[in-house]
């Protein structure tokens, strides 16, 4: 009965007209806030699944790497048994360590990663490949697949490979001390392609032939930096890390891709909760309209609640139609407002209407992605504002004594 009252009330045209302008203005303001929240939930949905797309293109699946020092040791036997590991598709050894680039006499701090030939069978940055192609040369012949930013800083043309580049390594075992010059490795090798994923993977890595720098480092045949693992199916995850940890034991860290970027993670969730809060309490300043409407809807209909208790109704019942029609205008605002920010995501999607600005992204619109859990939470909030809003007209309006005659 509540709920009839209130559509009643709602659809009834008012003594003053201010009060049909302010009711409007209050619904208004609802689909505003809705609308912005869904819309602004949903590119930022969009550039965590970018971002995560592109950390994803560097970082494997699953990583096994040592839990003290740099280098973790793994025997014939045991890469023998680690390829017959059910639910891996894959797996790669990489030698990484931190080297100088040098061209002519310009000079570059990077990220020396030498792999081997299974890499692209567990890395997605040759599907990034800019220029170039994807060539790791030999131990005596290496070549470098360069990130943009380091091509640019180092001044080259990666795929035409016209000047070896100079490298310099720390040696494995030197004395700097003593000697400084017995403790670096200097050789030469080729460039043959340039990679464009991430500036943080763009700016630092050189992407280069693992027996070379194994041979820089001065590294013993079964030594490596880690191992890269191929992992298909998501839901084997577990179960896969669960026999890596039966065969290696505990002096091999094993991390999942989350684990390996659990700050990144932490933080884009951390983000959308601070940016869903600061829209919402804008949302709760756009429903002080609604107080507004609500009082004077109270006080619109003083003769009805005056009849309606004379009837026999109660206090509460009172309070239940304002309750709903509060809620009532905070529904119909709410889902008007999903609905456009619906409309408006779909076209973006389809027609990339809103392009971003500027050269360096990777993308030339703002990326959007519809989750259902947004949209629910959303149309909870605003029902919690809504009877937040209305709970002290409805109040005034149960309270109201009976007077019959004015």
């Amino acid at each position: 009965m509540n709920l009839l009252f209130a559509w009643r009330y709602f659809r009834a045209k008012k003594s003053t007209n201010a009060i049909n302008i302010i009711a409007w203005v209050s619904m208004s303001a609802i689909v505003v806030g809705a609308a912005a929240l869904i819309l602004v939930l949903s590119v930022f949905n969009g550039f965590e699944d970018l971002v995560k797309s592109l950390y994803t293109s560097f970082y494997p699946d699953m990583k096994i790497s040592p839990v003290s020092g740099k280098t973790l040791t793994l025997t014939p036997e045991q890469l023998q048994q680690l390829a017959g590991i059910k639910g891996m598709k894959a797996w790669s050894l990489v030698v990484e360590d931190k080297a100088i680039l040098e061209n002519d006499s310009t000079t570059y701090p990077v990220y020396l990663k030498g792999v081997d030939n299974n890499f692209l069978k567990v890395s997605g940055v040759g599907g990034h490949i800019e220029r170039g192609n994807f060539d790791l040369g030999t131990s005596e012949h290496p070549m470098a697949i360069l990130g943009s930013g380091v091509e640019y800083a180092i001044r080259v043309e990666a795929e035409r490979s016209l000047l070896s580049l100079g490298v310099y390594l720390f040696r494995k075992g030197g004395d700097y001390s003593a000697d400084p010059a017995s403790s670096i490795s200097h050789e030469t090798m080729g460039t043959s392609a340039v990679f464009r994923i991430q500036q943080d993977f763009d700016n630092s890595y050189v992407i280069t032939n693992m027996a070379f720098v194994k041979r820089m480092l001065n590294l013993q045949p079964d030594e490596y930096s880690y191992v890269e693992l191929a992992i298909p199916d998501a839901t084997q995850t577990e179960y896969v890390r669960q026999q890596l940890v039966r065969l290696l034991g505990k002096d091999y860290r094993i991390q999942t891709r989350y684990e390996q970027n659990q700050n990144l993670y932490n933080v884009m969730g951390t983000e959308k909760w601070f940016i869903y809060i600061a829209l919402t309490l804008i949302l709760i300043v756009a429903a002080f309209n609604m107080v507004g409407a609500l009082t004077m809807l109270v006080w619109e209909k003083q003769k009805d609640i005056n009849v309606l208790k004379a009837l026999g109704a109660r206090n509460g019942l009172i309070q239940k139609i304002f309750l709903s029609e509060g809620m009532l205008l905070g529904m119909m605002g709410g889902l008007s407002g999903m609905l456009i920010a619906l409309i408006i995501c779909v076209l973006q999607v389809k027609y990339k209407l809103i392009p971003l600005q500027g050269d360096s992204f990777l993308i030339d619109y703002y990326p959007v992605k519809l989750v259902a859990t947004d949209f629910v939470m959303v149309f909870v909030t605003i029902l919690v504002v809504a009877l937040l809003a209305s709970w002290l007209p409805s109040r005034k309006a149960a309270a109201q004594p009976i007077e019959l005659k004015t």
